[in-house]
């Protein structure tokens, strides 16, 4: 198991592998399709962002309201592929790390090696189990949005995989590969 603490470096993913298995502590934010395409528009605008994407780290989630005495509701991963149009853009801009579900496209794969940056993947259908990981939620743009807006999570042991790597190799290749060999 492997710590980081975010906001992370470019060191700090390059070391990683895929297939790693990491926990995350620290600052992170949401954010959907939504949410990516304004910051995108904000970028084509020159407009400084709402969050910092220097080292950042995106959870591609809509969390649920929180019950009283929690940080936030269920919290699972959004498929990753719906901000496969807009994630290259964010990581060439610092975006260091995505959490989500499922594959991402070439264009994102070639980010990822190019800016050295990783994806992650969480356990998907355990949201109100990840929640419990997530200890403080404040919403700091995009309130219109709803669920979609973006929110400044603070994680203690969120738990992920390493999906795609900064070198280009990716756990669902290897799933692949070992499926296909009848392995």
């Amino acid at each position: 198991m492997i710590r980081l603490h975010a906001p992370l470096t470019e060191p700090d993913v390059r070391r990683l592998k895929a297939g790693d298995e990491v926990v995350l502590d620290g600052v992170i934010y949401t954010a959907r399709d939504m949410a990516h395409k304004r910051l995108c528009e904000a970028l084509d605008r020159g407009e400084e962002l709402p969050l910092p994407l220097d080292g950042a780290v995106l959870y591609f989630v809509g969390p649920t309201p929180a019950r009283p005495g929690r940080a936030i509701g269920s919290a699972g991963p959004t498929t990753s592929a719906r901000m496969d149009a807009f994630s290259p853009r964010l990581i060439a801009h610092g975006l260091r790390a995505m959490i989500g579900k499922g594959y991402r496209s070439d264009e994102v794969r070639q980010a990822l090696k190019q800016h050295g940056a990783v994806h992650l993947a969480t356990l998907g259908g355990a949201g109100a189990l990840l929640s419990r990981h997530i200890v403080g939620a404040t919403v700091v743009a995009y309130e219109d949005l709803g669920t979609e807006a973006i929110r400044r999570l603070e994680v203690v042991d969120f738990p992920a995989v390493v999906a795609y790597d900064a070198s280009g190799d990716s756990v669902y290749d290897r799933i692949t590969t070992k499926s296909q060999s009848g392995a």
